[in-house]
């Protein structure tokens, strides 16, 4: 093997040992909290139902369907039609379960409001990750100097309002301190109560996460089941193909 080819090799190992190293680099500084994933169908229902009504104000998950959601959580096209559709089309009729799950802003409207349009969430989990988006929905404060009066320490700056308020209330950011007066680290202060106790909002922040999970991709819970079965029938074909050989060679040694 020449020099050039071992170069290009050495190149390619580098850039694919170091590509962690930048995607966290890129990301935020801020410790991020540990998700516990659930793909039960339970939680998936609870995520749809905050999902639906506090984030699809503002953005979109258009790489799903109303129906395929339905069927996945187990739910009616009448449930869907009932309960977590809400939006119309410009003849003024209410969207069909088997349309993509589109807001009824437009892009120009969300440029006009925020700066920025509100992005697609179909893969932010695949983007960001869970743990990313359960920090993140946790850690917004108050800011008096941002345009919607709040910040957040995972995402510095952040144009989107805290829509989950009414649930978890408001707080700020606080420097917490030892008894010897040296900063031990930044959290949060509880200004005003919300509808719910920090317990019941972590679930409704679980909940969306693990919705969100789904929603990156919708097949993951099903790949999963079908490879445990899979491994499974491997195991049992590796000990009868085991057998078989013993009993096979028997006679020749």
């Amino acid at each position: 093997m020449n020099i050039n080819k071992i170069t290009f090799l050495v190149s390619i190992l580098l850039s694919l040992l170091l590509a962690p190293m930048v995607s966290q680099s890129a990301g935020s500084s801020v410790a991020l909290e540990s998700h516990r994933l659930n793909l039960g169908e339970k939680s998936l229902q609870r995520g749809l139902k905050y999902f639906t009504n506090y984030c699809m104000g503002c953005h979109s998950a258009s790489y799903s369907r109303y129906n395929r959601v339905a069927a996945d959580l187990n739910l009616s096209e009448q449930q869907m039609l009932d309960n977590i559709i809400f939006t119309r089309g410009a003849d003024g009729e209410k969207s069909k379960v088997g349309e993509k799950m589109m807001i009824a802003m437009t892009e120009e409207y969300g440029k006009e409001t925020f700066g920025v349009a509100p992005p697609d969430l179909s893969l932010t989990a695949r983007s960001r990750g869970a743990d990313w988006i359960y920090t993140y929905l946790k850690s917004f404060y108050l800011d008096e100097s941002r345009p919607m009066g709040v910040n957040n320490t995972v995402f510095e700056n952040v144009g989107m309002p805290h829509v989950l308020w009414p649930l978890q209330g408001w707080q700020k950011k606080a420097e917490h301190h030892d008894d010897d007066g040296h900063g031990g680290g930044s959290g949060f202060e509880q200004v005003t109560e919300g509808d719910m106790t920090a317990d019941e909002y972590d679930q409704v922040v679980t909940d969306i996460t693990n919705f969100m999970v789904y929603l990156s991709e919708p097949a993951q819970a099903k790949r999963k089941s079908l490879g445990i079965k899979v491994m499974m029938f491997l195991f049992l074909f590796t000990g009868l193909a085991y057998l078989l050989k013993k009993e096979y060679w028997r006679d020749v040694h």
